[in-house]
C-alpha cells in the first residue's frame, strides 16, 4: 500500500525542498515567537501579581509546580528558537548557487530531528503544566460550596490563575508548530 501511496506523491528535488524550507522556517519561526511571547507575558503577570500573603495552600503549591513546568516549557521554547537559526544556515547553504556547499542530506535530517526531539520534549512540559496547572483550578472551583456565599481566599479562582492556563496552553501551541514544522520537513525529505 505505501508503495502505490509513494508513486502518487512527488520525489522532492533539492530545489523544491529548499524552496519549502525557505518558505517554511520563517513562518515558523514567528508563530513560536508570538506564542512564546504570549505565554511568557501571562506567565510573568501571573508570577510577580501573586498575592504574598495569601496562606500557601495545597492547590496553591500545586499551581506553583503549573508555573514552574511553565517556566522550563518557555526555556526549553527559547532553545527551539535558537535551533531554527540552525535552520537558517542550512537554508542559506540550499539557496547557494554553488553545489558543493549544500548541506548533504543526513545533516539536514539530523538537524530537523533534534528540533524534532526538542520540541516534543517541550509538548510534554507544556502539557504537564497545563494538566498541573487545569487540577489546582478545578480543585478551587470543586472547594466552593455551591450556592453559598462564604469568602475563603484560598479557594477562590483568580485571574491570574487563568492567565497560567493561557500561558501553558499557548505553549503547547507553540511546541506543536514546531513539532509540525519538523515532522512535515522530515517526512517530505524522507520519501
Amino acid at each position: 500500500m505505501k508503495n502505490d501511496l509513494n508513486s502518487y506523491l512527488p520525489v522532492p528535488t533539492k530545489r523544491k525542498f529548499a524552496t519549502t524550507f525557505h518558505v517554511v522556517r520563517p513562518i515558523s519561526f514567528w508563530v513560536q515567537l508570538s506564542l512564546g511571547a504570549v505565554s511568557s507575558l501571562a506567565l510573568l503577570l501571573a508570577i510577580f501579581s501573586r498575592n504574598v500573603t495569601v496562606q500557601t495552600t495545597t492547590t496553591n503549591s500545586v499551581m506553583g509546580l503549573g508555573v514552574f513546568f511553565g517556566i522550563i516549557g518557555i526555556l526549553v521554547l527559547c532553545f527551539r528558537l535558537y535551533w531554527i537559526n540552525r535552520y537558517r544556515r542550512l537554508d542559506k547553504l540550499l539557496q547557494s548557487p554553488n553545489h558543493e556547499l549544500h548541506p548533504r542530506k543526513e545533516d539536514v535530517i539530523q538537524v530537523l530531528q533534534t528540533g524534532l526531539i526538542v520540541s516534543l520534549i517541550g509538548l510534554l512540559l507544556a502539557f504537564l503544566a497545563s494538566e498541573v496547572t487545569i487540577i489546582a483550578v478545578l480543585s478551587k472551583s470543586l472547594a466552593l460550596p455551591q450556592g453559598v456565599t462564604v469568602y475563603r481566599p484560598e479557594n477562590v479562582i483568580r485571574s491570574l490563575d487563568l492567565f497560567v492556563v493561557l500561558a501553558n496552553v499557548n505553549l503547547i501551541g507553540a511546541h506543536l508548530v514546531g513539532s509540525m514544522t519538523s515532522l512535515g520537513l522530515l517526512n517530505w525529505l524522507d520519501q
